[in-house]
């Protein structure tokens, strides 16, 4: 197994080769601009990893995992179009660097070279591999689609947030490891282990961004702490402090949340008091380490060396002891 740095450095190294041999239209310079934006390749890494656990030949794994890391930022593409963000990673978003007809236009080729990407593969393992980009792509859709609809409802359950956060976050780092588990001629029940493992981690993660969206530290976080509150987002913190205040505190909340104009300091101030009266933090810190201990669970059936074992266990908790 190599460091997550040297996994990284290869998957950069597949981007400047697709720079190499990108079309020369000025339709391919916005997606030039988002995968040069940085980030941290998580999920193409996963995929390698996935190979490397399994005993594959990772260089047979390049382009499929590059196709993950051009799926993915393609849907960030088109979510900022759909939630006009200006910024991305610090930098201007596409449709607002270009405008939204390329946004649009150089998202879909994004699309299309991803899936050429993923099923450059032996053809043994085309079958496996369509089917499984086909049914995650269709998934993150159908998640975006629910985190919209989201926004228009006053009746969202947590179980409907732990579906949502699943199909538009969690399947791709699922399919991501299961991918390359594939493609190192896994048995299925492995690659399924592998699948799960992810799958639940990355639903783990999620219900953390929530968390430190809210208690983390803003300098380490990298994006303004609040933020949620301050878009009225349902969020698993939002959702259980709904849930769980009295009339009292849930006409203060809601009141909070029907203002359209208010003191953002004060509003975040006020939201985060109810919430920490509620102790909703406690509440999704125990929701959130039962995922983890599903994902771990997934892990230990898993029949890997000791080596690797501890290299995914510490993959995992590296991920939840994260501050940003």
């Amino acid at each position: 197994m190599k460091t997550i740095e040297k996994y990284q450095e290869l998957i950069v190294n597949q981007i400047d080769l697709f720079e190499k041999n990108r079309g020369d239209l000025a339709l391919y310079d916005p997606v030039s601009y988002i995968l040069s934006i940085g980030g941290k390749r998580i999920r193409p890494v996963l995929t390698l990893i996935g190979t490397d656990l399994f005993d594959g030949n990772i260089e047979d794994s390049f382009q499929s995992a590059l196709g993950i890391e051009m799926f993915h930022n393609f849907t960030l593409l088109h979510d900022d179009i759909m939630d006009d963000a200006p910024l991305r990673r610090g930098m201007d978003t596409v449709h607002e660097k270009w405008d939204v007809n390329s946004a649009i236009l150089s998202g879909d080729v994004m699309f299309v070279e991803a899936f050429v990407k993923v099923t450059s593969c032996k053809t043994k393992y085309l079958r496996s591999v369509l089917d499984l980009f086909n049914i995650t792509a269709t998934e993150v859709c159908e998640g975006q689609h629910l985190d919209m609809e989201f926004e228009t409802r006053e009746d969202v359950t947590i179980p409907e947030y732990i579906e949502m956060i699943k199909l538009k976050t969690s399947v791709l780092v699922g399919c991501a490891l299961k991918l390359g588990a594939i493609l190192a001629d896994a048995k299925d029940e492995e690659a399924n282990l592998i699948y799960d493992f992810g799958l639940n981690l990355g639903i783990a993660f999620q219900i953390q961004d929530d968390i430190l969206d809210v208690y983390g530290d803003a300098a380490l976080f990298g994006k303004q702490v609040g933020g949620d509150i301050l878009a009225n987002k349902k969020t698993y913190l939002l959702l259980k402090a709904l849930e769980s205040a009295d009339k009292s505190q849930g006409e203060e909340l809601n009141s909070w949340l029907a203002k359209s104009e208010y003191n953002s300091d004060q509003k975040v101030k006020a939201v985060t008091t109810l919430f920490t009266d509620l102790n909703v933090k406690e509440k999704a810190e125990k929701v959130m380490w039962d995922y983890y201990d599903i994902a771990i669970e997934s892990l230990n059936k898993l029949k890997l060396n000791e080596e690797k074992h501890h290299y995914l266990l510490d993959f995992a908790q590296g991920l939840m002891q994260r501050s940003k």
